[in-house]
């Protein structure tokens, strides 16, 4: 039996910001931390819209890029002295799964990260508040999503938290937000979407439902991308919605080894895990084709690409995303985007160990050993071909 679950009501199109006019309830919490989301009235005209439905508002800032275990717990404690019956997060990625974690310590604050690593190991919640999701990024796709990343500085460990539990109540895709984003982060979150779609398509626990999804998803990032980055208006917006349909995707089927192992190297080579995501990929069609090549090839097939058996088809995929990586100054291997060598090499073992364990790991099409990783890694920091 397989489940597919999103958001009950998932808010589109110009102006649908306004829909915070409608919500019920009595406290909501705002948590953001996009400075220019103030500067532009973004938060303003959510507290205005909130104020105008009956809702006190309150404010919480400072989530970092990668959200820590520290600012996690921070806001929990700020929601358990506010009490609100709504948990709005607008911004990025981070800001989501800052929020979402949040969440979980609101209302369960006697847990630990640890007590939730594991996939569905959330307890049930909507016992004290609903969760409003707001993307201002084109790419994480955290608004209609069963993920949170969550790092922990200390062990530099990052936690994808999985439970269809954190799955957002509403989500509200404004087009407006999207313009606010810097070309750099439309690459790398772009190239993120792209790349849940690809691995949602080739999981272990894809549907015909995730599928549809995934391929309009890819076709439309792949039109699309590289103008958005350019800053493209009409770009953006198609952009804004196709990250969401990879993510209507990738939170059913889940995902694979790109993530695992860009969860487990963002931290330790400080690596955007876009950017890392976009580097990977197509080292990893080669790794897993032996297995799920016929679905590859029907990816290209749908982009228009060239070719007529599944080799060639594959091969023009993997051109294709290489084409996209060098317009959005993305280098093609770890080498070329500075890691230095011995510092990968002193931390391999360790950042293998932990891509194998990571939950991406076990919906990846083809299994995958420490020495696998190792392997990958290795052929990733120099640019050499996978034939293993």
């Amino acid at each position: 039996m397989a489940r597919f679950t999103l958001p009950r009501d998932i808010y589109y199109g110009v102006n649908s910001l306004q829909t915070l006019k409608t919500i019920k309830g009595k406290k909501a919490i705002i948590i953001t931390r996009d400075d220019s989301l103030k500067q532009k009235g973004f938060i303003k005209n959510c507290i205005d819209y909130l104020e105008e439905a009956g809702i006190e508002t309150s404010l919480f800032e400072g989530i970092e890029p990668d959200p820590s275990v520290d600012t996690v717990n921070k806001g929990a404690a700020a929601m358990l002295s506010f009490e609100p019956d709504w948990i709005i997060a607008i911004g990025g990625g981070a800001t989501m799964d800052a929020a979402k974690a949040m969440w979980i310590f609101y209302e369960y604050p006697n847990i630990s990260i640890t007590d939730i690593k594991d996939p569905f190991a959330i307890p049930e919640l909507r016992t004290k508040a609903k969760f409003i999701a707001i993307p201002t990024t084109s790419g994480t796709a955290s608004e209609v999503s069963a993920f949170s990343i969550i790092t922990d500085y200390d062990t530099k460990i990052r936690y994808p938290l999985t439970d269809y539990e954190i799955t957002p109540d509403i989500a509200i895709l404004d087009p407006a937000l999207a313009q606010l984003m810097t070309p750099e982060t439309a690459a790398y979150t772009g190239m993120d979407a792209f790349t849940h779609a690809l691995e949602a398509y080739v999981a272990a626990l894809s549907t015909p439902i995730t599928d549809t999804l995934a391929l309009k998803a890819m076709q439309m990032i792949n039109d699309n991308l590289v103008n958005s980055y350019k800053k493209d208006k009409k770009a953006r917006e198609d952009m804004h919605i196709a990250q969401c349909m990879a993510g209507m995707a990738f939170s059913n089927a889940l995902l694979g080894i790109v993530h695992s192992m860009s969860h487990k190297t963002s931290g330790v080579l400080n690596v955007h895990h876009g950017f890392a995501n976009a580097i990977y990929l197509p080292y990893v069609i080669d790794y897993n084709k032996s297995v799920c090549g016929s679905k590859y090839a029907e990816v290209a097939n749908q982009l228009g690409l060239e070719g007529k058996t599944e080799d060639q088809l594959i091969s023009s995929l993997k051109r294709r995303l290489n084409e996209i990586n060098k317009s959005l100054n993305i280098p093609l291997n770890l080498k070329d985007l500075g890691v230095d060598e011995k510092f990968f090499f002193d931390n391999l073992d360790k950042i293998a160990e932990n891509a194998e364990s990571d939950a991406c790991t076990g919906a990846n099409p083809r299994r995958t050993t420490n020495n696998e990783f190792k392997k990958l890694f290795t052929s990733i920091y120099y640019g050499n071909e996978v034939d293993y």
